[in-house]
């Protein structure tokens, strides 16, 4: 397909509206995902397995892969027994994984099982502690992070985790770099505190674009406008050259890069809908 190449970064299901956007007018797609996540069917797999966390990941497979059995039995989740919680996609990454002993190797079948219609890379390639400063002191996990309060600023650890080589050199051969829309410190800046993509996208020629949330999240960024928003990218070394916004989502604050409103959420904005994003996201390029 001809397009642009498209490098979309986060977790959760907002990157996987980015995702779902991109799609529709990228010719090469890749999800550069966070997996930092250590609650539910992903923590128990990550602590079982040594393994990164596979549920954003599994999210960024279906939103790139055509709808099919596989993609519906990909988010399955159990309800009963030994593997209730436990979503299907989720096994079978780790099973893959264990299989093969190379968890890269692993999601590369994953995408030839699904046919999948771009990239999916772990924002590393060994699991790591997501670590926050909330009010003077220090909270490790994805979890209790994102049930702390006021957070300060996020790192990993340990902060020297490897990057996937094909990670870097998609963001360094991309034609547009889009930031979110997720959580902001949990999914977010999860990739962002990754050093070696913070500075594969501080050098990239591609514009990067952060699509805003339609809401705070609580209590993580609770009272958050979008300018505390780049103000906390900007932070975390992620100097963004656009912002993308729904009129009226949140309030605007003193932006200190340009914003760009769209309609770019469903009507009652519980979520971004993906066909106004990816003409939002094409006048962009």
């Amino acid at each position: 397909m001809d397009g642009p190449a498209v490098v979309a970064l986060g977790g959760g299901h907002g990157l996987s509206a980015t995702l779902r956007a991109a799609r529709r007018y990228a010719g090469d797609v890749t999800a550069v995902v966070s997996v930092a996540d250590d609650g539910g069917s992903s923590g128990r797999l990550r602590s079982a397995f040594g393994i990164p966390a596979p549920g954003d990941l599994r999210r960024c497979f279906v939103a790139l892969a055509d709808d099919s059995l596989w993609t519906g039995v990909f988010e399955h989740r159990f309800s009963a027994g030994e593997l209730e919680g436990h979503a299907f996609g989720n096994l079978l990454i780790a099973a893959l994984a264990d299989y093969t002993g190379d968890f890269e190797v692993a999601l590369r079948e994953t995408g030839r099982i699904l046919g999948l219609r771009g990239h999916v890379f772990p924002a590393t390639r060994e699991p790591v502690v997501l670590k926050a400063e909330v009010e003077g002191a220090s909270v490790e996990g994805q979890v209790n992070v994102s049930n702390a309060g006021r957070i300060s600023g996020v790192s990993v650890v340990p902060p020297d985790a490897r990057t996937p080589e094909g990670a870097l050199q998609a963001v360094a051969a991309a034609d547009q770099i889009v930031v979110g829309p997720g959580s902001l410190f949990t999914s977010i800046l999860a990739v962002v505190a990754v050093p070696a993509i913070r500075d594969a996208i501080a050098t990239a020629s591609a514009r990067t674009v952060y699509v805003c949330n339609l809401r705070p999240q609580i209590p993580e960024t609770e009272g958050y406008n979008v300018a505390d928003h780049v103000d906390a990218l900007a932070a975390h070394g992620l100097d963004v050259d656009v912002v993308l916004c729904h009129p009226g989502a949140l309030p605007m604050g003193n932006v200190a890069v340009p914003c760009v409103e769209a309609a770019i959420a469903n009507d009652d904005l519980s979520a971004h809908d993906p066909a106004l994003l990816a003409d939002a996201l094409r006048k962009l390029l």
